[in-house]
């Protein structure tokens, strides 16, 4: 299988303005095209790859039945009255991700987000060739339990090179990444024992699941994917396109609000 993997410590990238970007787009827009051919590969060679037979039994059954999966519960960020809703289905292990979590998000956060222009919505979509990464968003969900999942969503991001896949693309760096994830949550300034226990019991599995049901029931078959007011976006975008559908997003939503209601027309005898 191809290596997919593009370097994934872009800290340095991340101070650049988004005008200055577009070096990154070609070569990210590359990567999700292979990204989603090795999943196609993946979903027909369950054997491929470490684990990968006992992910690929699990997201068949959760694919065919996502129903009993429960209802979707995204982690927030932003104003829930805002005009436009940006909702990410992400996978914590892809590199993919992590250069958008990295690069693309911090401008997304404060020029968007923070400027309540949105509303973003982060839902698990944990990919079957990818050992550990339940395990991440276990950890993601037991951060937020105390307030924090945005800060460990950071972390995990900005981390991947030390529990994530190694440079080949195929192979793990750990076997057990729960050490590096308890560093974070110190990090972080959470009550350690808590998050272990948490995490142990893998307290908010029952959540990772129902938004990987949603992801499944929505279409979504490579990460990132992005809705922007229920229009599919997938792949690694560029701040530049995210901030035109917003616009673009709120002008509809703008337009629609300032159409006088509809009137019957008056009975005929």
């Amino acid at each position: 299988m191809a290596n997919n993997n593009p370097p994934r410590n872009a800290k340095s990238a991340a101070a650049k303005p988004s005008s200055q970007r577009s070096v990154f787009i070609g070569v990210l827009i590359a990567i999700v095209v292979v990204g989603g051919a090795a999943i196609a590969y993946l979903m027909k060679n369950p054997s491929a790859g470490e684990g990968s037979a006992t992910a690929q039994a699990a997201y068949d059954s959760l694919q065919a039945n996502y129903k009993n999966a429960g209802p979707a519960k995204p982690y927030v960020m932003g104003n829930p009255s805002a005009p436009v809703v940006i909702e990410e289905f992400a996978d914590f292990e892809c590199p993919v991700c992590g250069n958008y979590a990295t690069v693309t998000e911090p401008d997304v956060r404060k020029q968007i987000v923070q400027a309540g222009l949105a509303y973003y919505k982060y839902y698990d979509f944990p990919l079957p060739m990818h050992h550990n990464t339940q395990f991440a968003s276990n950890a993601a969900a037991c951060a937020d339990e105390q307030g924090k999942f945005w800060e460990m969503h950071d972390q995990l991001y900005a981390g991947q090179d030390s529990w994530g896949l190694n440079p080949d693309g195929e192979t793990q760096v750990t076997d057990n990444p729960k050490p590096i994830f308890v560093g974070y949550a110190n990090k972080i300034g959470l009550n350690a024992a808590q998050f272990e226990k948490c995490y142990d019991s893998r307290k908010y599995q029952s959540r990772v699941d129902a938004n990987t049901a949603e992801g499944f029931k929505r279409g979504v078959n490579q990460t990132p994917t992005f809705f922007i007011n229920g229009t599919k976006m997938p792949g690694a975008l560029p701040y530049d396109m995210i901030k035109s559908a917003v616009d673009a997003a709120a002008a509809t939503a703008a337009a629609s609000a300032a159409k006088p209601p509809a009137t019957k027309p008056p009975a005929t005898k």
